[in-house]
């Protein structure tokens, strides 16, 4: 008999032993399938925080900040500073002759969150009147656009349903004043969607401040950017950074996304670990439970080969099943689940985004699978192959 059909046969008996063997069978698959789950939750989130933060930035807009500062709300941009930027070459200007631009004021305010069980901060962004032209992928989906110079606010559709004290006709109270919520936008799926605009100008009065933080272009074309940052770079009057806008949201999203991922497979190593013991110790059970079985294949003619591949095989397809299950429990419990992060590091405030397990993710945990049965099913494999045939019958 070749040794493929020898494997097959071999295989195929230990499959069909398996319903005979359900509880320890059980153990690698809900043991694999909990690594896999958890896993995948975490990468799930980094991934969702990681798509929302990119879809924020456009290669058409190029964001300006003072020179050393690694977020928009550490810049700062005096009027006259502003201006410079705005009417530097390279910006688009609308029909009426003015600069495709927004000089912005950002402040966070704190809010209660559900039942006022605590409290998160929300980011207040003051823009400019071309808004819209900058940002075309914006538009309001309920209520209406606030008016300029009134104490008018409007919502991004993550902040609003994910904080009640965010709904239209309630008041915002910051900066010694009360702000009528107006309206909810969409942008796109962005970061911008977990924050609250309002009039530019009437913002900074409330505030009591008289300079912008960053500055945000709409280029002439893709090319252009080029010659707007070699302009702005060698104007003696400023010390600027410039950066296309889907390269800056990008790096603001990589320390925090790298964190969330080590986090990820530092749980789901400690969990394998545990899952590798109990395939381990279940394949050697299901070798022990079967030596006379492995014993009489031997003395029939069949090769130590033929029995290390079908030990694996019966661990690879347990595995297998443990992956299924894992992802489906992820990915019916946990994507699209929306969440926020807190205030930290990056210049990233509260941030309303949803876990997102998408295609990669599933095979990354497929292979993770693979990988602990296929070495949790090794040792037992190697100890199949060598039993002893006349050891194993007269045992018996």
């Amino acid at each position: 008999m070749s040794v493929f059909r020898q494997i097959t046969s071999i295989s195929a008996m230990n499959l069909r032993s398996i319903p005979l063997r359900l509880g320890t069978s059980f153990v690698i698959v809900i043991g694999i399938a909990g690594v896999v789950g958890v896993m995948l939750s975490v990468l799930a989130m980094s991934t969702g925080l990681m798509k929302t933060i990119a879809s924020s930035g456009s290669p058409e807009r190029a964001i300006v900040l003072r020179g050393g500062s690694n977020a928009e709300i550490a810049s700062a941009t005096s009027r006259d500073q502003a201006q410079t930027i705005m009417d530097a070459p390279g910006v688009k200007h609308a029909p009426d002759g003015k600069p495709i631009a927004s000089a912005d004021t950002i402040t966070l305010v704190d809010i209660p969150t559900e039942a006022g069980a605590s409290w998160a901060n929300v980011t207040i962004r003051g823009v400019g009147a071309k808004i819209f032209e900058l940002r075309p992928e914006m538009k309001i989906v309920e209520g209406r656009m606030f008016k300029p110079a009134v104490h008018e606010i409007i919502v991004g559709s993550k902040a609003y349903s994910q904080f009640e004290a965010l709904k239209i006709g309630k008041t915002l109270r910051f900066a010694n004043g009360e702000w009528t919520i107006v309206g909810v936008f969409e942008s796109g799926g962005d970061r911008h969607e977990s924050e609250v605009y309002g009039d530019g100008e009437t913002v900074m009065s409330a505030i009591q401040r008289n300079g912008y933080q960053p500055v945000t272009v709409r280029l002439e074309s893709l090319d252009a950017f080029d010659k707007f940052k070699t302009a702005l770079t060698t104007n003696p009057t400023l010390s600027v950074d410039v950066k296309r806008e889907s390269d800056f949201f990008a790096e603001q999203g990589k320390p925090a996304s790298r964190i969330i991922a080590i986090i990820a497979y530092v749980v789901g190593g400690i969990m394998a670990v545990g899952a590798l013991f109990g395939a381990l110790n279940t394949m050697y059970s299901a070798v022990s439970a079967r030596a006379l079985e492995i014993a009489t294949l031997r003395a029939l003619g069949f090769g130590a080969t033929s029995v290390v591949i079908s030990v694996f095989a019966e661990a690879l397809l347990l595995s297998l099943l443990g992956a299924v299950l894992g992802t489906i429990a992820a990915w019916l419990f946990f994507d699209g689940n929306v969440i926020s992060t807190s205030a930290g590091g990056s210049g990233i405030s509260q941030l309303v985004f949803a876990l997102t397990l998408t295609p990669a993710l599933i095979v990354l945990g497929i292979v993770w699978a693979c990988a602990i049965g296929l070495v949790g099913g090794l040792f037992p494999a190697v100890r199949a192959a060598r039993l002893p045939v006349a050891q194993a019958l007269r045992a018996v």
